[in-house]
């Protein structure tokens, strides 16, 4: 179980870095819980696919130096990675966008229930990023 885990996050980051957003949703489950960093928490996969518009919108980015870390029984697993992105456009009360680029240090915690997966909490250091598209 441990290595379908492994395979499932690789896949998860692998259609987020080729956009094939229909692929990244169809890893879900149904009532995914997505804990936002310094945000909501939003219940379902219809709610992960309407903050993925928003995201892509807002942001081009694409995930490099990923790490995935599991447990031995596959229910749970974590990835580390760096995200490097350009800010295109003002996401809600941040900065106004004018293409910042960025290179930011991620993490992520996941819950795999039914092999899909049930929980994705991501982290990253908001300060860092407003420094860095800061002009």
């Amino acid at each position: 179980m441990k290595t379908s885990t492994h395979s499932l996050i690789q896949h998860y980051y692998e259609y987020f870095n080729q956009g094939d957003i229909p692929a990244f949703l169809n890893l879900l489950n149904e009532d995914i819980v997505h804990d936002i960093n310094q945000g909501e928490t939003e219940i379902g996969r219809q709610a992960f696919a309407t903050f993925m518009d928003r995201m892509d919108t807002a942001y081009q980015e694409h995930i490099e130096d990923l790490t995935i870390m599991t447990t031995p029984d596959g229910d749970r697993a974590a990835a580390e990675f760096t995200v490097i992105g350009t800010y295109k456009k003002t996401d809600y009360n941040l900065p106004t966008a004018k293409n910042q680029s960025y290179s930011l240090r991620c993490g992520a915690f996941f819950e795999i229930k039914n092999g899909k997966i049930s929980r994705v909490t991501n982290y990253y250091n908001l300060n860092d990023w407003l420094k860095q598209i800061k002009e």
